[in-house]
C-alpha cells in the first residue's frame, strides 16, 4: 500500500449532488490506482441545516456508485474536543486572538472599506488587544501580514497570494463551535490526507488554510482543485438545468455504470475513448488527464450512456432491478413469466429502466380494455377466423421457443392466406393491450402458452359480443 491517503468530506445538508459524487469519485479512483486510502468524513459542523437524513443519502449515494471507502465514516461534530484543544493551542502560542467587535461594528467596517474601494475584510481592531472583557467574542487567526502563500496545484499549477491579501478568519465561533476553515486543516492533518482532491470553488479557501497549516506544526498536503461542472447555460450546474441529485437519476431508471461512466467524462479523458468499466478507470485515471476548464452537464450524453449499458448489461440483474420498480408499482411479479427472458426480449428498446418497466407491465398484467383507435382498425369481426386458428395452432405446439413461435404462426399464414402483416396487430391488440410490444413471436413464446391463450380467447370473446 502506498503512503496517498485522500479523502471526500460532503457537508451533509442535502443529498449527493452531481459535483459531490464527481469529487468523490476521483478520489476514490486515484487510492485505489495507487493503492492508497480512501477515507469518508462527514462534515456535520453546520448544526442547523445538517440532517440525519443527509447523511443517510450521502452514503446510499456512494453505495449505489460503488465507491467503497477504506476508513470512516468520521463525523466532527464527535471531534469538538480535539478542536477546542487546537484553538487553545493557538491562542497559548499568540496566533491567534478573541474578537470582541459585535455584529454591528463589523458591519460598519465592512461598509467603511466598500465605500473606500478596498475589501470588506476585518481590519485587525482586536489583534493586538491586551484586556479581556466579559463581552462574546469570537477566536480569529493571525494570518501573517506580510509575505506569500503559494502552493502547486496538481491540476492548476502554481497558485499565489499575497498575505496581505488575506483576512483574520474566524476560526472559533461565539458560541464556542469551531468554523469550516479551521476544522478541515485540524481534520486532514489529524488523518494524515497527503492529497486534498476538492471542487475549484474552494481554492480561496486553501490560500486560507495553508497558514493554519504552518501555524499548528502541521505538514501542508498536496492540493488539487477539479473544475466546477456547468450547466448548458454555461453557468454553475443548479435545479434549473434539471435534477442535480445522485439519486434523483437512480429514481429515473439509471444505471450506476452509467453515472459513474459519465461524471468522469466531465473533466477528465483518455484519448477518444467513451466507454469504461469502474476497472478501466482504476488502470487509466490520473489527475495529469484531468482538464483545467468547466465540464458542462449534458443529460443527453448521459442518456446516451444507460441506454449503452442497459443494453450490454447482465439480463438477470437487470431483471431484478425492473422487477424492484415493478413492485414498487403494485405489480405482482412472482407469478409471471421469467423476469430474465422478459427484460431479453427489451434490452434493444429502452433507455433507462423506468422505461423498460413500463414496457415489462402486459408480460405481468393482462390488458383490460384494448387502444382504441387500433381497436377500431385492426380488432374487428373479419379477424375472428384467424384469430380462432391462432389459438389452434398454439394450443397444439410443443415448442413454445421463438422458433416454434413462428413455426405456429406460419402454418396460420398458410391456412388463412394471409400475410403476417395482416395478422400480427390483432394478435398483438389481444396479447398487449397497443400497438407497441417487442416481436410478437418473441412475446407470445415469454408469455408462455396459458396466458397466450387465456388473451387471445378474451379478444375473441369481444368480437363475438
Amino acid at each position: 500500500m502506498s503512503n496517498l491517503r485522500v479523502r471526500f468530506a460532503p457537508s451533509p445538508t442535502g443529498y449527493l449532488h452531481i459535483g459531490g459524487a464527481r469529487t468523490a469519485l476521483f478520489n476514490y479512483l486515484l487510492a485505489r490506482k495507487e493503492g492508497g486510502t480512501f477515507v469518508l468524513r462527514i462534515e456535520d459542523t453546520d448544526v442547523e441545516r445538517s440532517t440525519q437524513e443527509s447523511v443517510d443519502a450521502i452514503l446510499q449515494a456512494m453505495d449505489w456508485l460503488g465507491l467503497a471507502y477504506d476508513e470512516g465514516p468520521f463525523y466532527q461534530s464527535e471531534r469538538y474536543d480535539l478542536y477546542k484543544s487546537k484553538v487553545a493551542e493557538l491562542l497559548d502560542k499568540g496566533l491567534a486572538y478573541k474578537c470582541y467587535c459585535s455584529a454591528e461594528e463589523l458591519e460598519a467596517k465592512r461598509q467603511v472599506a466598500m465605500q473606500s474601494g478596498g475589501k470588506p475584510r476585518y481590519d485587525g481592531t482586536c489583534r493586538n488587544r491586551t484586556d479581556q472583557p466579559e463581552d462574546p467574542f469570537v477566536v480569529r487567526f493571525k494570518t501573517p501580514l506580510d509575505g506569500t502563500t503559494s502552493f502547486s496545484d496538481r491540476i492548476k499549477g502554481t497558485i499565489s497570494v499575497e498575505n496581505s491579501e488575506l483576512d483574520d478568519l474566524i476560526i472559533q465561533r461565539t458560541d464556542g463551535n469551531p468554523t469550516y476553515n479551521f476544522v478541515v486543516v485540524v481534520d486532514d492533518a489529524d488523518m494524515a490526507i497527503s492529497l486534498v482532491i476538492r471542487g475549484d470553488d474552494h481554492v480561496n479557501n486553501t490560500v486560507r488554510q495553508i497558514p493554519m497549516y504552518r501555524a499548528l506544526g502541521y505538514e501542508v498536503p498536496e492540493f488539487a482543485h477539479v473544475p466546477m461542472i456547468l450547466g448548458a447555460d454555461k453557468k454553475r450546474l443548479s435545479k434549473r438545468h434539471g435534477a442535480t441529485s445522485v439519486m434523483a437519476y437512480r429514481k429515473m431508471g439509471y444505471l450506476p455504470e452509467a453515472m459513474v461512466n459519465y461524471l468522469v467524462r466531465l473533466g477528465w479523458s483518455f484519448g477518444d475513448e467513451e466507454i469504461f468499466s469502474m476497472d478501466d478507470l482504476i488502470e487509466k485515471f490520473s489527475l495529469e488527464n484531468v482538464g483545467r476548464s468547466a465540464g458542462v452537464f449534458n443529460p443527453d450524453k448521459l442518456l446516451w450512456l444507460n441506454e449503452h449499458y442497459i443494453k450490454t448489461g447482465d439480463p438477470v440483474r437487470l431483471g431484478g432491478l425492473v422487477a424492484e420498480i415493478l413492485a414498487g408499482q403494485g405489480v405482482d411479479v412472482t407469478s409471471g413469466p421469467d423476469m430474465t427472458s422478459v427484460v431479453k426480449t427489451l434490452q434493444d428498446r429502452a433507455k433507462t429502466l423506468v422505461e423498460m418497466a413500463d414496457g415489462a407491465k402486459f408480460y405481468f398484467v393482462a390488458p383490460e380494455a384494448y387502444d382504441e383507435d387500433a381497436a377500431t382498425k385492426f380488432l374487428t369481426a373479419d379477424k375472428k377466423d384467424v384469430l380462432e386458428l391462432c389459438v389452434k395452432h398454439l394450443a397444439a405446439l410443443d415448442d413454445f421457443s421463438h422458433d416454434g413461435v413462428e413455426g405456429a404462426f406460419k402454418m396460420v399464414m398458410n391456412e388463412s392466406g394471409l400475410k403476417f402483416g395482416k395478422i400480427g396487430p390483432a394478435v398483438r391488440l389481444a396479447l398487449v393491450g397497443g400497438t407497441v410490444s417487442p416481436s410478437i413471436y418473441d412475446v407470445v413464446a415469454v408469455l408462455g402458452r396459458d396466458r397466450v391463450l387465456s388473451r387471445l380467447q378474451k379478444a375473441l370473446a369481444s368480437l363475438y359480443c
